[in-house]
């Protein structure tokens, strides 16, 4: 099979093994309705974070894509663009799936410690698969439409180490606030033990587990 016809549908499958693999967390138990209350604070918080922060940086992307634009030519600025859409998208759907795969993690850990791994392991999955199926999507198209030029399509690149640079940064930085301000008024100051749900702090610091370590550990497509 021609390499031009194959990696798009490399790319294709991974994707839709990845939706298979999300179904089927989503499908599993999500545990009781304290789980559920605390599940629901932490998806408001790490959704809210990365919707500020990817508003913010669109901006910046939109005007680099312009600048490239006149800059270089349109088929490089595309490139761009496409390469830090779909690395964003990944890095929300992998993060949104992860949050919900927490709580069904948690529940199913208290029936069998091998149902909650595989919880666990499939929610991880799903954006390693989506990162993989859209960089080979994205690459194979770009690549078909600039009539096999591998020079023209570096902009992909680019583009999605754009959006994974600020992710890391942002989520970084938010994560380790929240963690190390949860940790000194709890532990410190205040004698409570460390992920104690009598600490509020300790939502922000799930919050930034999410956005900082899965959100903002999205890996780029090349």
């Amino acid at each position: 099979m021609d390499l031009m016809v194959a990696v798009p549908i490399a790319g294709l499958s991974a994707i839709v093994f990845a939706v298979f693999l999300a179904w089927r967390v989503l499908k599993k138990e999500s545990g009781t309705p304290r789980m559920m209350e605390i599940h629901e604070a932490i998806k408001i918080g790490a959704v809210a974070f990365l919707n500020r922060q990817f508003k913010t940086v669109s901006i910046f992307a939109i005007v680099l894509t312009v600048v490239l634009a006149f800059v270089l030519d349109v088929f490089a600025a595309l490139s761009f663009a496409v390469g830090a859409t779909l690395s964003a998208l990944s890095g929300y759907m992998g993060m949104v799936i992860a949050i919900y795969s927490n709580v069904r993690t948690a529940q199913a850990a208290r029936k069998s410690l091998g149902e909650a791994l595989t919880t666990a392991f499939h929610g991880g999955t799903v954006m390693g698969m989506m990162v993989t199926g859209l960089g080979l999507l994205s690459i194979g198209i770009m690549y078909y439409v600039s009539g096999g030029e591998p020079a023209k399509i570096v902009g992909v690149g680019f583009g999605a180490s754009l959006i994974a640079l600020f992710a890391r940064i942002g989520g970084g930085i938010y994560t380790k606030a929240a963690d190390m301000g949860a940790d000194l008024v709890g532990k410190v100051e205040v004698g409570i033990p460390e992920d104690d749900p009598q600490n509020p702090a300790v939502i922000a610091d799930q919050v930034g587990d999410n956005v900082g370590d899965m959100a903002g550990n999205m890996p780029i497509f090349i």
